[in-house]
């Protein structure tokens, strides 16, 4: 099979060919139709990330058709289109995965990072960690769902009953919590790069009320804040910019430091929370709300072969919604 792999970080990406891999049991073995291309493959291509397979295939948000099951698989068929995210596995047997916070579990494993991802034209998958997808979504579309869509949603339940919504770094998550946010009726003010004008005319194009540089003010006091965007310095401007009581919720794998801030910006009972990958049951409830909301997923194909061009295009903001790599 084709595989784009990374042997070190800040190097490019290597097409190699790899022997096809065998399921094992409780696995499937998925024929790679699309993967999302997602900032979290930056962090591990970079070395931001530490404990990655050497070498490793990223990739995370992988749609595919079932070609071979491993022994003891149950509820999946040959032949299925499924998508694989980025948690892979957990123990089941730590204090976490014991109180229904897998994860968080202290042995999990990860597709692209210390499990091998979808930039490849196989990938094997636990099965119990697979998710039947929606019919109403391509394959590329579906593809951005995996990641972008299952943090984003995470991240918006910690917002709770947040009226007035605040996003900062409109990218690929950002755009589809936001229409979800809409949906429900709340107000979204979307913070882009300054001078992304591109960014924000996409942002008021899926529903936000106002859209505006990530350095300025919104027109009213956001009731919480979702940071896509992996920038430290944002978390004391978007608590600047917070009501009392309200909630700045990073949902970035990774993030540069924080720097130090007055106390008065928290003061008011204010909170900052950072959103640690996904568990199951987030990812079956934001599948069936995907299903009843016809989520406008924008995505840029690129082939297989691309993908360095797709992660520096990625890297460089030029993408609008998603990057998803193709192998057909």
């Amino acid at each position: 099979m084709r595989v784009m792999c990374c042997y070190a970080p800040k190097q490019d990406l290597l097409l190699e060919k790899w022997p096809d891999p065998t399921p094992q049991r409780g696995q499937l073995l998925i024929q790679v139709h699309a993967c999302g291309v997602c900032r979290t493959d930056l962090h591990v291509i970079d070395g931001e990330l530490t404990g990655a397979l050497s070498p490793v295939i990223p990739g995370h948000e992988i749609v595919g058709h079932i070609v071979a099951l491993g022994d003891d698989v149950t509820g999946f068929r040959l032949g299925e289109r499924v998508g694989v995210p980025w948690l892979g596995h957990t123990c089941g047997t730590c204090r976490f995965c014991e109180t229904k916070q897998e994860n968080l579990c202290e042995n999990a494993r990860f597709h692209g990072f210390t499990l091998q991802g979808g930039y490849a034209d196989y990938v094997v998958a636990e099965a119990r960690y697979c998710f039947h997808l929606p019919d109403r979504y391509i394959d590329v579309e579906a593809a951005p769902l995996l990641c972008a869509g299952l943090i984003g949603y995470r991240a918006l339940r910690f917002a709770q009953e947040a009226n007035c919504l605040g996003i900062y770094g409109f990218g690929t998550a950002a755009h589809l919590v936001a229409q979800i946010a809409c949906h429900q009726g709340r107000e979204v003010y979307a913070f882009t790069r300054p001078g992304d004008r591109a960014a924000q005319r996409f942002a008021l194009s899926i529903g936000a009320r106002w859209a505006g540089d990530s350095d300025t003010a919104p027109p009213k006091l956001l009731d919480a804040a979702l940071l896509f965007a992996p920038v430290g310095s944002l978390v004391p401007t978007a608590l600047s910019h917070l009501v009392a009581g309200g909630v700045v919720v990073c949902a970035g794998i990774h993030m540069t430091d924080i720097p130090a801030f007055p106390y008065r910006l928290l003061w008011g009972e204010r909170q900052i929370r950072s959103v640690a990958n996904l568990t199951r049951d987030d990812g079956l409830d934001f599948l069936r709300l995907a299903e009843q909301v016809p989520l406008q997923v924008h995505v840029t194909p690129y082939p297989l072969e691309h993908a360095n061009h797709a992660l520096f295009d990625l890297r460089c903001g030029r993408v609008q919604g998603a990057a998803v790599l193709t192998t057909f």
